[in-house]
């Protein structure tokens, strides 16, 4: 099945009944199908072929998901580019990707390198609106690209993952059927849909449950409560950093919005516990966190119905396997931390163009994910961070979630990330960058520090920050945080 498949179910069912709300307007699914019809027609005429890449530089819109659809019945191989992207990162994907064209607005086209084949998006819907709105997909394999995703580089050049049909079409029925998504839900779409969570999650489950969906541009916190209380949505996809600004409406439209409301969803980047918990009081839910990555989609998921664990990701997701390994490749028991280890459906093909960092990448036929994480007796798994960012102190290993999450709970500290800075004498040691309202007391927060972690956990120095850097999803940058002097 590809997801053109998947997608007519809701096309060909429910042609007049709303899909979309984008910009005070009003869509149905007659009219986005027939839209991404134009637009594929629109690629054919242009000379774009199977295998072709095409970079979409643009923020959400409903041009976007006009893209989207075409690529996927073209063959086409969508390359979504994250807008906060500017000349060198958009060099580094368009040198790797080779797009046929990279598609952008007026106001972004300044940042474009000055090799691509740009197409403007003005210009392209012009023309797509002479076009037929029948089209025959040229896509009948799942196994077929149907996108190429770069990773957000954190710590290095990021890597291109090619995504299937197969992968996007495991990842919406999963997501769908877990999350009990029904044509009867409204869901409001604040993520970008340059990237996966937004994309993969967000999109594909619209389409796949036939539920009406209202997008924005990108999430306004001075905006979003009018959002939600105009539209009423019944779900929610967030990131941590979204959940944090909503804690700060008033309670009154906390618990408003929270009676119309049957689901929160948090990803992209690990929800504090206390923030789960300010959030259950205020809007009377739990907030369903779950893990993902750009070479996977959907991994792990809290249960829609049953116990959702503060500070844990839950439960293998139908079809996925994990694997908890030690460094030297061995399974560990339930309790003992080890690296991620996945196999499953949703599972990329591979990094584009790069077959030494798809073989890295995998052991014996699983996914080596990078991630640090421990299982619970009952099967819950907890992420304890990124293997990179693993601190080794004088022999030690140090999680710095850990160590974060007990800082995070600690009076006026608003956000927190600890990070490894080299030590003579210990080789590396833990430094905490703390986001506060109020001057920081280092001697409180080393003292509090000392009373309920081994010493070896304690951080070397307490770093006031103003901000986190942080990816578009919220994601922190631990690379580009200030190193201190330690003397």
């Amino acid at each position: 099945m590809t997801l053109g498949d998947l997608f007519d179910i809701s096309f060909r069912t429910r042609r007049d009944k709303i899909a979309l709300e984008w910009e005070g307007g009003e869509y149905t699914f007659g009219q986005i199908d027939d839209r991404a019809a134009r637009m594929a027609n629109l690629f054919v005429a242009k000379g774009l072929r199977p295998g072709d890449r095409v970079c979409v530089y643009l923020a959400n819109s409903i041009s976007y998901i006009d893209l989207f659809l075409a690529a996927t019945r073209t063959g086409v191989l969508f390359v979504p580019v994250n807008v906060l992207y500017r000349d060198r990162e958009i060099r580094h994907i368009a040198g790797d990707a080779e797009p046929a064209a990279l598609i952008t607005s007026p106001d972004l086209q300044q940042f474009a390198p000055e090799t691509a084949n740009v197409w403007l998006i003005d210009g392209l819907l012009a023309e797509a609106a002479t076009q037929s709105a029948h089209f025959e997909p040229r896509v009948h394999d799942g196994d077929s690209p149907a996108a190429i995703v770069y990773t957000s580089g954190t710590t290095g050049t990021s890597k291109g993952a090619v995504l299937t049909h197969n992968n996007f079409v495991a990842n919406a029925v999963n997501v769908t059927t877990c999350w009990a998504f029904s044509e009867n839900d409204r869901l409001l779409l604040t993520l970008p849909l340059f990237h996966v969570h937004g994309l993969g999650n967000g999109l594909h489950a619209w389409l796949t449950s036939g539920c009406r969906m209202r997008l924005t541009e990108r999430f306004q916190h001075d905006r979003a409560a009018h959002w939600m209380s105009e539209f009423q949505p019944t779900v929610f996809f967030g990131v941590p950093t979204m959940y944090v600004r909503m804690l700060e409406w008033p309670e009154a439209a906390g618990r408003e919005i929270g009676a119309r409301a049957r689901l929160f969803v948090s990803g992209s980047a690990p929800l504090p516990a206390h923030v789960l918990e300010d959030f259950r009081r205020l809007y009377g839910h739990t907030i369903l966190e779950r893990y993902g990555m750009s070479e996977t989609l959907m991994n792990i998921s809290n249960p829609y119905v049953g116990e959702r664990r503060a500070g844990s990701v839950g439960t293998p997701l139908p079809g996925v396997s994990v694997r908890i390994l030690d460094f030297e490749g061995r399974e560990v028991p339930n309790g003992d931390v080890g690296e991620l280890y996945l196999k499953g459906p949703n599972l990329f093909a591979g990094y584009w163009r790069r077959e030494d960092a798809t073989r890295e990448a995998h052991r014996d036929g699983w996914f080596r994910t990078g991630d640090i994480g421990v299982r619970s007796d009952d099967g819950y798994f907890t992420l304890q961070g990124r293997r990179s960012d693993l601190i080794i102190s004088g022999g030690f290993n140090i999680y710095p979630r850990e160590i974060e999450e007990f800082l995070a709970e600690l009076p006026g500290v608003d956000e927190v990330a600890v990070a490894a800075v080299a030590d003579k004498r210990r080789g590396e040691v833990p430094v905490a960058y703390l986001v506060s309202r109020e001057p920081l007391d280092t001697e409180r927060l080393e003292a509090a520090c000392r009373a309920h972690l081994a010493s070896f956990k304690v951080p070397r120095a307490f770093v006031a920050v103003d901000k986190l850097p942080r990816t578009a999803l919220g994601k922190i940058q631990k690379h580009l945080l200030p190193a201190p002097s330690l003397d």
